[in-house]
């Protein structure tokens, strides 16, 4: 459905939960290195459970080269300093939802240079930022929200409370 970009993630269990949320929900998992693990890390096998094997993930050596992997991508980039929210964002099957690292984000020029792609999750005043799994969680589901839920109730995998 959509493709999970994770740029230099920090958090062996924040890409763990990340990649659950991914098999769940058919999404890609891209890996921007550097990452702050190692893929065979305990606690991103531990957090992402026994659903590895549902799991499209792509490691990329560097945003330069995941960049031009897909240059031509649909990109929407999260950061708690865009102006619009990810509401308002119009998400389409097939689009790139970047993440930054944990500790600051995705970098400022970068942002800079790509504004009209930037969107935020709205938090209140003192707070610096959600959890990335989080913020991945609610990126995603709007995604498929935005989209009727489509390509869940085709796979079957949309399940239905019967009474």
């Amino acid at each position: 459905m959509f493709h999970v970009v994770l740029v230099e993630p920090e958090i062996p269990q924040n890409a763990g939960n990340i990649a659950r949320t991914c098999a769940a929900t058919g999404c890609v998992l891209h890996l921007v290195r550097p990452l702050g693990f190692e893929l065979s890390d305990k606690y991103l096998k531990r957090a992402g459970l026994d659903y590895w094997h549902l799991v499209d993930v792509r490691v990329h050596d560097g945003l330069a080269a995941f960049l031009a992997a897909y240059s031509e991508a649909r990109m929407h980039l999260f950061t708690t300093k865009a102006r619009r929210t990810y509401t308002q964002a119009d998400l389409r099957k097939g689009d790139f939802l970047v993440f930054g690292k944990e500790t600051r984000g995705l970098e400022e020029e970068f942002l800079f240079e790509h504004a009209d792609a930037c969107v935020r999750i709205p938090m209140r005043e003192g707070a610096r930022s959600l959890n990335l799994a989080n913020s991945v969680a609610i990126a995603v589901y709007e995604g498929l929200r935005q989209n009727d839920f489509a390509g869940l109730e085709e796979a079957g995998q949309l399940h239905r409370l019967h009474w």
